[in-house]
């Protein structure tokens, strides 16, 4: 499985993380962005990744910024990307089950 990054500043580290997470347990991961800490545009990044999942390059994407509320709005205007923010194992298992969803966004200031 295919797994697309994008995090702005707020949320790269948290980024950083779980990419190192999902490539242990043998999952493919694509960053698109960004790869600091300083200060970035999380609209461009959260598009790019969403584009991926629209394509069909990658299947699922996880998308970080401050609260992973503004990386969810990006995704979710485009058509097939069905992103939701999620702050526990329950919502974010929910939001597989209920909601289909392909995307999660994470909050980099709110999530450790």
């Amino acid at each position: 499985m295919k797994i697309a990054l994008a995090s702005d500043h707020a949320g790269f580290e948290l980024k950083r993380g779980i990419a190192a997470h999902l490539e242990r347990r043998g999952f493919t991961v694509r960053d698109f962005g960004c790869e600091s800490d300083e200060s970035a545009d999380y609209v461009d990044f959260g598009a790019r990744a969403a584009e991926s999942l629209v394509s069909g390059a990658c299947d699922r994407a996880i998308l970080f910024c401050g609260t992973g509320l503004g990386m969810a709005v990006v995704a979710n205007k485009f058509p097939g990307v069905r992103a939701t923010p999620c702050w526990n194992s329950y919502t974010a298992s929910i939001s597989r089950r209920h909601n289909d969803s392909n995307c999660l966004t994470l909050g980099g200031r709110v999530l450790t």
